[in-house]
């Protein structure tokens, strides 16, 4: 039988993702099993490690699954304590395998906490996944600004946006884009550490072609980011659509881009680096202009090994050859990836097109580049130039986005001052043309005129 009322089990290692205070351990004394909860018996044998204990108590009748008031099974308590024999028990008993306390903590977040190696392969081997720690305080004035209360946060006609990544939810009856950082990630101190720090730097960052942050969950499990919701979708959908664009609207739109990411890479006193940057996370806003978005916090997020990037952490199609290699890189790579978002711009379909993700990255390390296949007049005035000199083999031979800015001005500049050119003359002829019907009209008068006057004669 469970109590109506379970108490709290404080024996032993606790929670890993209880405040301090909570986790040290405290001294209980007890007087005999039998003036126990029947449940908090079966924690307690679990604590001991007697196997012989637990099997009585379950043979009584008490769940398994039994529940302390902090949310705490006997799972927990042997994980925490590393005593593999008692979690097979529990196990083979059917003990649910990720069951979370009141803090968000699962049996092997415990075993990963306290570093129980026997038991973090025993439970990943009955299919317990990692919970990525949440960035717990232990005061509510170390509550970061920009924490926002899961409660207020709306799935119920939830829909996922952006390569899956994104869902839209209301917050507080608007409509945002939220990112859920999913249990198959583990953070350390000095990546939480990292974590706190950008989603510290988010809060200032302010630019009309950046998606503006509105906060995070951090206090609890799952964490998530949440930003702006842009209706419009993003600049994949949009070429899909539309297919290849006028020129004068490709280098409009890679200027949205390269204001956004060049604003990104001038933060001091360390640039913000995207790494991600390709048509699927750059969103376009109600006034037809491109922000970018997704950026940073996926960055710092890592399993527990440290692995190659794979196409599954991101787009290859877009990934500089320094990337991909695990080869020392800074803000060129963005410039890499936004000289082929140009150049898909005016073919209207990717790079390499006919080709898998995991095919594309042993293609630009062998230095081959997409080919240029719309006519030669939407690369003009420079655009393919530029286009070449971006996805430079050499980063340090790629321009910087001040400096694309600057040629894309001039570029848009040209385009805008031809079209002006070839509507002047059309204008000109209509003017003409209208002179010339408004002289025939007054000749035709006056001859009417004239001829009235003769025969009143």
């Amino acid at each position: 039988m469970e109590s109506k009322n379970p108490t709290r089990f404080k024996l032993g290692k606790q929670s890993s993702l209880a405040p301090e205070r909570d986790r040290e351990e405290d001294e209980v004394h007890h007087e005999g099993d039998a003036s126990l909860d029947s449940g908090v018996r079966l924690m307690y044998s679990a604590n001991e490690g007697d196997v012989d204990g637990i099997r009585e108590v379950l043979e009584s009748g008490v769940s398994v699954n039994f529940r302390d008031a902090d949310g705490r099974t006997a799972l927990h308590i042997a994980a925490c304590q590393g005593l593999t024999h008692v979690v097979d028990l529990l196990l083979e008993k059917g003990a649910d395998v990720d069951p979370k306390d009141r803090w968000g903590s699962t049996p092997l977040a415990d075993a990963i906490f306290y570093k129980n190696n026997d038991v973090i392969k025993l439970l990943e081997n009955h299919g317990a996944k990692p919970l990525m720690a949440s960035m717990h305080v232990n005061h509510a004035r170390e509550v970061p600004e920009y924490e926002i209360d899961p409660k207020e946060l709306d799935f119920t006609n939830s829909v996922e946006i952006t390569k899956g990544t994104f869902c839209i939810a209301l917050w507080r009856g608007t409509e945002v884009a939220v990112k859920k950082l999913g249990d198959d990630v583990i953070i350390n101190e000095e990546k939480v550490k990292a974590f706190r720090d950008e989603l510290a730097l988010f809060q200032k960052i302010r630019h009309p072609n950046v998606v503006q942050f509105l906060g995070a969950v951090t206090q609890s499990s799952p964490m998530m980011i949440v930003t702006e919701y842009l209706p419009k979708g993003d600049l994949r959908d949009f070429i899909k659509r539309k297919g290849a664009l006028k020129p004068s609207t490709a280098v409009r739109f890679a200027l949205d881009i390269a204001r956004g990411v060049g604003y990104l890479h001038e933060n001091k006193p360390s640039p913000i680096i995207h790494r991600d940057l390709e048509p699927s996370n750059i969103l376009r806003d109600d006034s037809g202009h491109l922000k970018v978005a997704d950026f940073g916090v996926s960055k710092l997020l890592a399993v527990k090994e440290d692995k190659p990037l794979t196409c599954q952490d991101t787009s290859c199609r877009y990934v500089a050859p320094e990337v991909f290699n695990q080869e020392e890189y800074d803000t060129k790579v963005d410039v890499f990836s936004f000289a082929l978002i140009l150049q898909e711009m005016i073919e209207g379909c990717p790079p390499f097109s006919a080709k898998r993700d995991d095919e594309v990255p042993k293609v630009y390390a062998s230095k081959e580049r997409p080919p240029f296949r719309a006519p030669t007049k939407h690369y003009s005035h420079g655009i393919r130039e530029l286009i070449e000199e971006c996805w430079n083999e050499n980063p340090a031979k790629r321009p910087t986005f001040r400096q694309i800015i600057t040629r894309l001005e001039s570029i848009y500049n040209t385009i805008g001052q031809k079209g002006r050119w070839k509507v002047k003359p059309l204008r000109c002829f209509q003017n003409l043309e209208a002179l010339l019907k408004r002289d025939r009209s007054k000749l035709s008068s006056r001859g009417s005129s004239s001829r009235s006057s003769t025969s009143r004669i």
